[in-house]
């Protein structure tokens, strides 16, 4: 069995967490292999962007990195509190740990910023939001990274994205690694896509 860490901040997007559960949970059942999501978080429950209250499965210190084959990021709003998270030294050390590992890691978004700030990303191609003037981006390519102008993009085991839009191709990406390019397809043959 494959196992997902979907590693929530406070302040995250209920609709990029979702694509994650929701794509590998449809593998979990429709696919060729087993998969399983764990989530976890720094506080014993997370308010999302807009208001859902979500308890997560694990506390980050009961993470044991060794055990997963995947970490997954959504993004979140700054108003509501995601960077407190997603730059403490706790979230970013979670990051460091699976790439160490070499396990694949996968951002939706403003993720990409906490991947940025935790190193793993210098002299990476990567990408993130794309609007706001390209702050966002800006701030990416200060931290290392190599900002390429699209909407998903892949440097070996690490994927990031620009937009909420794009959180289910990431999901799907994420899936297609974890098992295989057939698989996935299958997978969005029967989610409808």
């Amino acid at each position: 069995m494959k196992r997902v860490l979907l590693l929530l901040a406070n302040g995250f997007e209920a609709f990029e967490a979702a694509a994650f559960s929701d794509v590998l949970g449809w593998a979990n059942v429709f696919g060729s292999e087993p998969i399983e999501v764990i989530t976890a978080g720094l506080h014993e429950k997370l308010k999302c962007t807009f208001a859902l209250e979500v308890v997560p499965e694990l506390q980050l210190a009961e993470v044991k990195v060794e055990e997963f084959d995947a970490l997954a990021i959504p993004g979140g709003f700054e108003k509501a509190g995601f960077y407190e998270d997603a730059y403490s030294p706790e979230f970013l050390n979670i990051i460091r740990q699976f790439t160490e590992l070499d396990k694949l890691v996968a951002s939706v978004c403003v993720g990409a910023l906490a991947l940025g700030k935790s190193g793993i990303l210098k002299d990476r191609c990567a990408t993130t939001y794309h609007l706001l003037e390209g702050r966002r981006r800006k701030e990416l390519a200060a931290m290392g990274a190599e900002v390429i102008d699209a909407q998903l993009v892949q440097d070996g085991g690490i994927i990031t994205s620009t937009s909420p839009a794009t959180a289910t191709d990431v999901a799907f990406a994420l899936l297609e690694k974890l098992t295989s390019s057939d698989n996935a397809k299958a997978i969005r043959r029967w989610m409808g896509f």
